[in-house]
């Protein structure tokens, strides 16, 4: 499916961090063109300005996944949190496409200076939660850090329903949740593209299956709409799941691993169809509530260029594979 030419203009009025992308998925571009878009992210628009943040020991805020002085502080009783720490910030950049080179030095002054904010445990070995470890196993390996001991956590800690869920170390779940396995299956996609490393790859198949199973929406036991985040589409989602953030992952997965859309996505997929607006684009619903660097998209009820071309690539993959 040919993207509107007026909306195509419009996305190409982008920051580098989208505009590549836009190049690369919806315009066509040979890959000497997109590539040099690429390029320009560090030295210019949201990335320049997100690394400029960046602090001498290799942090951002002071903190590995909060700012420094957060506990105790008045923000910490604000709602949401604060998305300016660390690994926020490499989940940004590392999306964004900021080649790993404008970073040197990073993976190593994080290994000697950041410290999770749970037990005080070493940056690079992760922590707890699976979400937390799914970011700090793809920006580890998109840094060069040593992550492989990491990789091997998230097999392990597979539930007995095929997903993950945040809360199952603390005992307070034992069943999965749709945000923590897109979140690992996310992580795990990232760190077996940029590491050739396949031994991720049956517990990744393992999580991709729990939310197939389930339609993407539906929960097992009763058939009934997980939670009304599923249809809400907002940009940056940081960890929140949406059948537009799931449906992404998968068209990525299916590109890697050279395989067709399966069929369990059609209801996802046509949630995302519906949300379209007559004008080919897609709408900004509520932020998430934080603090942040700087804005990257429009408020809620504008159309968003990053909603758009997310949502764009997905029709495209899918219309591509069935005509």
């Amino acid at each position: 499916m040919a993207t509107d030419a007026r909306v195509l203009d419009w996305l190409l009025d982008s920051d580098p961090a989208l505009l590549w992308q836009v190049e690369r998925d919806l315009a066509g571009a040979p890959p000497e063109f997109w590539e040099a878009t690429r390029a320009r992210v560090a030295t210019e628009g949201f990335g320049a300005r997100l690394l400029s943040h960046q602090d001498p020991d290799g942090q951002w805020a002071g903190g590995a996944f909060f700012p420094a002085g957060f506990f105790g502080s008045a923000e910490a009783d604000e709602p949401g949190q604060p998305w300016v720490a660390t690994t926020w910030a490499l989940n940004d950049l590392r999306d964004w496409g900021v080649d790993a080179a404008a970073l040197a030095g990073t993976a190593e002054k994080l290994a000697a200076n950041s410290r999770w904010e749970y037990d005080d445990l070493p940056y690079w070995g992760g922590e707890v939660d699976v979400c937390i470890n799914s970011y700090t196993l793809a920006n580890g390996a998109w840094l060069g850090a040593d992550v492989s001991r990491l990789a091997s956590w998230f097999p392990a800690h597979r539930l007995a329903d095929g997903g993950w869920n945040c809360e199952a170390e603390e005992g307070e779940s034992t069943r999965s949740s749709f945000h923590s396995t897109l979140n690992a299956v996310r992580g795990l996609l990232a760190y077996e593209r940029i590491t050739g490393d396949t031994g991720v790859r049956e517990a990744r198949h393992g999580g991709e299956e729990y939310l197939l199973t389930r339609r993407l929406m539906y929960r097992a036991s009763t058939g009934e709409l997980v939670g009304d985040f599923v249809m809400r589409f907002v940009y940056p989602n940081r960890h929140r799941y949406s059948a537009l953030s799931a449906l992404d992952h998968f068209r990525g997965a299916s590109l890697f691993d050279g395989t067709r859309p399966d069929p369990r996505l059609a209801e996802a997929v046509e949630v995302v169809r519906a949300a379209r607006q007559p004008d080919g684009t897609w709408l900004q619903t509520t932020p998430l509530a934080g603090r942040t660097w700087f804005d990257v998209d429009v408020p809620e009820g504008e159309p968003s260029r990053w909603l758009t071309l997310i949502g764009t690539r997905v029709l495209d993959w899918w219309d591509t594979a069935h005509p």
